[in-house]
């Protein structure tokens, strides 16, 4: 199986894409939810294509920054310790595309600075009810041993990549006779579905803020098997053209520049990743999920988006119906109030939301 490196805007020394640049036209939101929503065609095929953040919305992304990178740098060595314990014998890092992108990115510098482990990186496409890119799995393993491999994502919301994970690499062990533990490695676990996590609080991840721009200019993955090929790679589209705008870098530097600090004044050097009590994490979240579908008449869980991380997804990229927040005058939150606004989102408050946000997807009459 042949390959060009593909690198996004980062460099090779940060991550190897396993994913395929097309071209693909561009899908508008009300029009990709209808067809979603009516079965006439699954998310993986359509792409609304991304626009520069507004001038008013960017600021909001360096403010998350000043608050969150701190908590974040230190997950992140947090994240790491738990990865050298999940795998002595050696790491390579496969985060899921895109959110999971950057933090496979730091984690590979922290390991290589801080416990002179040196990783490969690559970032490949699980797409819900299509699954993991069995294609970018084998050609990793024709290089990587299979007990090395570590699947790196940001968090997890109500477990379905989770739970997709499982299924592929089960699909993956029937289609190849290799067994890969379906082992999840996140910042923040909210469902109570990953191996190993830093933490469990629904707290503002900056890079969630942002879409292509802060991870490597890469869209979200795409897949239709009726355009390709029996070896190709899921695909991407790369926007080349907001290379002048991209952060992409910028978060990476700003991080581990923050990791330097926390390291050197061993504020976390002798701490590991908590144990979290996954029971209670997924009673919480199913008791979420009925509760929010009894009480919004909400026909799917799929349309239900718990998190700040999802949240901002549904209203960077779907048509919502509703934002819940916790508290409306969270900072964590802030940003989500500006889309709303933009976006004329109703928000509700509900004070004992058991996270910081969730966000209803609108249901469309077919």
């Amino acid at each position: 199986m042949s390959i060009t490196p593909f690198t996004g805007s980062y460099t090779a020394d940060d991550v190897q894409f396993l994913l395929k640049p097309v071209t693909l036209p561009d899908t508008p939101v009300h029009i990709k939810e209808a067809l979603i929503q009516s079965g006439e065609k699954h998310y993986s095929q359509m792409l609304t294509h991304e626009s520069l953040p507004p001038d008013d919305y960017l600021p909001l992304f360096y403010q998350a920054m000043t608050l969150n990178q701190d908590r974040l740098a230190e997950h992140i060595l947090l994240l790491a310790k738990g990865i050298l314990a999940a795998r002595p014998n050696g790491i390579t890092l496969v985060s899921l595309a895109r959110a999971g992108t950057p933090v496979g990115v730091l984690l590979k510098h922290v390991l290589k600075r801080y416990f002179n482990v040196q990783a490969e990186h690559y970032s490949i496409s699980i797409l819900r009810d299509v699954g993991m890119d069995q294609n970018a799995l084998r050609f990793i393993l024709q290089d990587q041993a299979h007990k090395s491999l570590v699947f790196v994502d940001a968090w997890t919301a109500k477990g379905v990549i989770a739970r997709q994970l499982t299924s592929s690499l089960k699909a993956f062990a029937n289609s190849d006779g290799i067994y890969i533990p379906a082992e999840l490695f996140v910042l923040t676990d909210l469902s109570g579905c990953a191996a190993v996590a830093a933490s469990s609080e629904d707290y503002l991840i900056p890079s969630s803020i942002l879409n292509a721009t802060v991870s490597g200019l890469v869209s979200r993955s795409l897949y239709d098997k009726n355009n390709a090929g029996p070896n190709d790679f899921h695909g991407c589209l790369y926007y080349r053209q907001f290379e002048e705008h991209d952060l992409s870098r910028y978060f990476i530097d700003a991080i581990l520049g923050r990791v330097d600090i926390i390291w050197q004044n061993l504020a976390s050097q002798h701490q590991n990743p908590i144990k979290l009590n996954l029971q209670q994490l997924q009673a919480i979240s199913q008791q979420f999920l009925q509760w929010i579908a009894s009480r919004y008449g909400i026909t799917h869980h799929n349309y239900i988006k718990p998190g700040i991380g999802e949240a901002t997804r549904v209203l960077l990229r779907r048509e919502a119906k509703l934002l819940l927040l916790q508290d409306l005058d969270s900072e964590a939150t802030r940003h989500l109030r500006w889309l709303a606004e933009f976006k004329s989102v109703p928000i509700a408050v509900i004070t004992d939301l058991p996270y910081r946000a969730a966000a209803l997807i609108k249901e469309i009459n077919i």
